[in-house]
């Protein structure tokens, strides 16, 4: 009998990190959940809300929402999150982020994984501006920053690094050429990677400064 390749890569890590991030959800009170996340414009609600659409976001809607939005998927994205949000309290979202946790389930044109990369990064986005720690253990980080590094969707990283050395501290990682390196713990990197000035707070070498630079010449 043949067998049904998953959709979602490493999927018992997904379960598992989206079951963890429903757990530190469960201690949020009022105020943290309308804090603003790591991504600008979003709060820590709309944040969540975007995760829970990660196990059953279809592409029909997603095209229609990025049709409305104009083209950008990422207004698409925005908007839909902030939909959610003002439909559903937190507690509800807790609850679908629980039940759909295990879902071998991801967008048709999205990577397998995709999934991951979402709830690693953005659980961090929720986390680092509450000042609540979230553990970012190297063997789970490491295949989310080689997919993410030269990926187009995120930002490739390796171009606008260009020059500068990335070197992992607690794991064996690097990436790019030049002699000014960024070092730190490779969770920090991969934040720096996707685009996550804050990943740089726990960095040192002689790229940070330039790294902090390209990352505000980004945001603009």
């Amino acid at each position: 009998m043949q067998m049904t390749r998953p959709r979602v890569q490493l999927l018992p890590q997904v379960w598992a990190e989206r079951l963890d991030l429903a757990d530190l959800l469960e201690t949020l009170d009022e105020r943290e959940w309308s804090s603003e996340s790591l991504c600008a414009g979003w709060t820590v609600h709309d944040v969540v809300a975007h995760l829970t659409l990660s196990a059953r976001q279809t592409l029909g809607e997603t095209l229609l929402r990025v049709v409305a939005a104009r083209g950008s998927i990422e207004r698409a994205e925005a908007d839909w999150a902030r939909g959610l949000a003002a439909e559903h309290t937190p507690a509800e979202l807790i609850a679908q982020l629980r039940a759909t946790a295990g879902r071998d389930h991801r967008l048709p044109f999205s990577s397998p994984l995709d999934p991951l990369t979402d709830v690693v990064v953005h659980g961090q986005d929720i986390a680092i501006p509450l000042g609540r720690r979230r553990e970012m253990p190297p063997a789970l980080v490491l295949p989310v920053l080689g997919h993410v590094w030269a990926n187009g969707f995120y930002g490739r990283a390796d171009r606008r690094f260009a020059g500068l050395r990335f070197v992992a501290t607690d794991t064996d990682w690097s990436a790019g050429e030049g002699p000014r390196e960024v070092r730190g713990r490779i969770g920090d990197l991969l934040l720096v990677a996707t685009g996550r000035a804050a990943g740089l707070d726990n960095c040192c070498g002689p790229g940070v400064g330039e790294a902090e630079v390209r990352l505000r010449e980004r945001s603009r």
